[in-house]
């Protein structure tokens, strides 16, 4: 179904399209959501909020970006505000993608020599540390730079910077971030 049709018939509150628009976009919004907040559950629930918030304003949709601009806009806002509202600490990127953590690992199978676990587990702490370290704009930018995959140009749409800002962060967040990890050996 051509997604105009598609989104005029949501704006007629037409359930059976936003039944399709919703299988169509839940993995973008899932992903998206659990980038940020690194919770399954938490990012579960975002997600749904972000789908009620495109059912209650999409006539709000001008069509001047694209349909997944608007909805990676919400699913950052919806995400960032539940982290505030909750006073969670800041997570923003789900570290699960860079080592490939899922229930089928077994660290006995993946071939590591004894000790190289032990050191991976530090790494990621590490990470984890750094991560919670950086600015939320800077965050932000980096998940959607290298876990989305989005180019400057969406980055700058969805976070309404310019795209040389979008630069910025990204190059300012890579410097803080390693910075921290280094800091973070130092100390310990």
């Amino acid at each position: 179904m051509d997604e105009n049709i598609l989104l005029d018939k949501i704006a007629a509150k037409d359930e059976n399209a936003f039944q399709v628009f919703v299988e169509k976009y839940h993995k973008l919004v899932l992903n998206v959501c659990n980038n940020i907040l690194n919770n399954q559950d938490d990012a579960m629930d975002v997600s749904q909020e972000v789908f009620i918030k495109i059912y209650e304003s999409i006539e709000k949709f001008r069509g001047d970006s694209k349909i997944t601009t608007w909805l990676y806009r919400i699913s950052v806002n919806k995400s960032l505000n539940y982290l505030r509202s909750k006073k969670k600490q800041k997570w923003f990127s789900s570290l699960d993608v860079i080592f490939g953590n899922d229930k089928n690992y077994h660290p006995e199978d993946s071939g590591l020599k004894p000790g190289e676990n032990m050191e991976l587990e530090e790494n990621k702490k590490a990470l984890y540390f750094a991560l919670s370290k950086l600015p939320e704009k800077q965050n932000v930018a980096l998940t959607l730079s290298n876990f989305e995959d989005l180019s400057y140009k969406e980055i700058s749409e969805v976070m309404e910077i310019s795209i040389t800002e979008v630069g910025v962060l990204i190059n300012r967040g890579k410097k803080n971030l390693k910075k921290t990890i280094v800091n973070y050996y130092k100390n310990n």
